[in-house]
């Protein structure tokens, strides 16, 4: 397995499209209305599982593409970057997967009968259980802030490197 300096073309498609959708899926997050426990979900919510699903399995794949054509730290880059870069990157794979996967348990644990964008309808992963249920939900919600936050570091490292160290770091990610 050959070890490359520039991110390819699926790699990028991948990032970007998933960085949309997380555009997209946090607003839809903060701004449907609480529901109850004997409320059924809406179509805020269905779109919400919907676009979670989507970013679920666009990750995973996108794991798997990183795990199978691997990117060579830049090496212009103190050591000390390049680790924090990696822990970072896999610090938001694991958040990523973590928090759709979570929100996804939520709904099971909640007895909603899941579809995707209305299509098809998912599995669920649990049954009716208030208690699993609000523990599943307390660390969706904290995994969520985290996944922010650590969003919010990438997006200030990204930024560095564009406005202060005035690298090519950016680049690699950039179409073309």
């Amino acid at each position: 397995m050959t070890t490359r300096l520039q991110y390819g073309t699926p790699a990028k498609i991948f990032h970007w499209v998933i960085v949309a959708l997380l555009a997209v899926q946090y607003p839809i997050g903060w701004l449907m209305p609480d529901l109850h426990r004997s409320m059924a979900p809406g179509a805020g919510m269905t779109f919400h599982i919907s676009f979670g699903i989507t970013i679920l399995v666009l990750t995973a794949l996108r794991l798997v593409w990183r795990l199978t054509h691997p990117i060579a730290p830049e090496s212009s880059l103190p050591a000390w970057q390049r680790l924090s870069s990696e822990a970072v990157h896999w610090l938001l794979y694991v958040l990523v997967l973590g928090t759709t996967i979570s929100g996804w348990l939520f709904a099971s644990y909640r007895g909603w009968s899941v579809s995707y964008f209305y299509l098809v309808h998912l599995p669920m992963l649990g049954s009716d259980n208030e208690a699993a249920g609000r523990t599943i939900d307390g660390l969706h919600q904290a995994m969520e802030w985290a996944l922010l936050i650590t969003i919010g570091i990438h997006i200030a490292a990204v930024l560095a490197h564009v406005f202060v160290y005035r690298d090519r770091v950016m680049q690699r990610m950039l179409p073309g």
